[in-house]
């Protein structure tokens, strides 16, 4: 090979950055007669309008071709990637997947929110979290009434659930001090503090902690007010405080007659809405019925949007039933409540455990009164809402917890069936081709 062609693509780039500066330098002088001398001849106007689109048109095509010349030399081996072409390419495939799974927008609160998000997470990068901010216990509510902020406990733990973080990350960002002042803080919970304190909004705080830790999707907190929880029991007494009402329920022996926010009116994160009206699934739940589902439900205009879109929409029912809560309460119960706060039409679908043989063999749960939640298909068709089954227990140091790997599968299944309309071979496709993501991922 002869040294000129061995040289070429290297010369073409050179040449095509002297153009492009040889462009800049048109505009620029163009514009320094236009503006700084304010020539007044219209044929002069004119030549220097001219210099000014020509020096447009010559750097669009500098940047073009050059971009072309960059190629080149990669195809040619001159210049060498990081990765390998194959890596490369499945990266972008692997990405490009993610952008186009379904649009999910997820209402709720508490550890099962953030426990299904870490495994939807790897079907879909098109994620919105409505999470509730009535939160006024443990760490969150002394930063509430220390600094004045919303309640940032549940709105972390979504964000971590999302992020793409190492593990020890993760770990720093939910570790809890267990001395001194900041006892029982954690300090993911002191983070978005901090990123409160230099941003204009909470909303903005939020995101700015989504972009540092790479989030797939968004956060959002359901309202920037500042939103409080009050019930009336049976009994006719009120409670107010989102970690008092289920206490003062058990204690008083009276169930919950009627959940009401404050203020009332409390206005919805604009952004909120629209995710809402452009979702493919809305999905409500899991988590405290009461205390993490329908405080957002309750908040002006968010039921509406959800009962007027054309989303799916679906509840995931709990496991185990919540004392002062849900006690005794089947699937169908859970429905009925939130039919009764949200309206006729706010769900659909219901998935709910099938696995009680696993429920059947842990007592662990026996002494604080929690119990396993019937699934009640009959009751619950009558009620207009299908029902999808599915063994999702998952112990967690004892604990029963949703199975979110499983829990995702099924979740996007049924939006991609019901909804997408997609045939079978291109479902278990898509599914194939997300398990890879999530094995490589970890």
């Amino acid at each position: 090979m002869r040294l000129i062609d061995w040289l070429k693509p290297g010369i073409k780039v050179k040449r095509w950055i002297v153009y492009a500066i040889l462009g800049v330098l048109m505009i620029a002088f163009g514009l320094n007669e236009l503006v700084v001398h304010r020539v007044y001849y219209f044929s002069y106007k004119l030549f220097y309008l001219f210099l000014n689109v020509t020096g447009v048109l010559v750097i669009y095509v500098s940047v073009t071709e050059g971009i072309k010349s960059v190629i080149a030399l990669i195809n040619k081996g001159y210049i060498k990637l990081s990765l390998d072409n194959k890596k490369m390419e499945n990266l972008i495939y692997e990405k490009r997947l993610l952008v186009k799974g379904p649009k999910i927008v997820v209402i709720g609160g508490g550890t099962g929110l953030s426990t299904m998000l870490r495994g939807l997470k790897y079907y879909t990068s098109n994620i919105t979290a409505i999470v509730t901010v009535a939160d006024d216990g443990g760490g969150s509510g002394d930063l509430r009434e220390d600094l004045g902020i919303l309640p940032p406990g549940d709105i972390r733990n979504c964000i971590l659930a999302l992020a793409d973080t190492e593990p020890l990350m993760d770990e720093l960002l939910q570790y809890r001090f267990t001395d001194g002042k900041l006892k029982n803080q954690s300090f993911g919970n002191l983070f978005l503090a901090a990123m409160d304190g230099i941003s204009d909004s909470f909303e903005s705080a939020v995101q700015k902690m989504g972009s540092v830790l790479a989030v797939t999707g968004k956060v959002l907190p359901v309202t920037l007010e500042n939103m409080k929880l009050k019930a009336e029991l049976e009994n006719g007494n009120i409670v107010e405080g989102e970690s008092y009402i289920p206490e003062e329920a058990l204690k008083q022996k009276s169930k919950i007659k009627k959940l009401m926010v404050l203020p009332e009116d409390a206005k919805p994160v604009l952004e909120a809405i629209q995710a809402i009206k452009e979702a493919d699934a809305i999905v409500m739940g899991p988590g405290s019925l009461y205390t993490s589902v329908l405080p957002n439900i309750l908040v002006k205009d968010i039921a509406a949007s959800v009962r007027k879109s054309d989303a799916l929409k679906i509840y995931i029912s709990n496991i185990m039933t919540q004392p002062g809560e849900t006690d005794g309460f089947k699937v169908s119960d859970h429905i009925k409540i939130l039919k009764k706060y949200g309206g006729k039409d706010i769900v659909d679908f219901v998935i709910a455990n099938a696995d009680k043989q696993s429920l059947e063999n842990n007592n662990k749960y026996a002494d604080d009164g929690s119990t396993p939640v019937d699934l009640d298909v009959e009751a619950v068709e009558k009620l207009g809402v299908q029902v999808v089954k599915a063994n999702l227990v998952k112990f967690k140091n004892g604990l029963v917890r949703h199975n979110s790997e499983h829990l995702a599968e099924v979740l996007i299944q049924t939006i991609m069936e019901k909804k997408l309309l997609y045939d079978r071979k291109k479902i278990l496709e898509y599914m194939y081709l997300s398990q890879r993501i999530k094995q490589k991922e970890k």
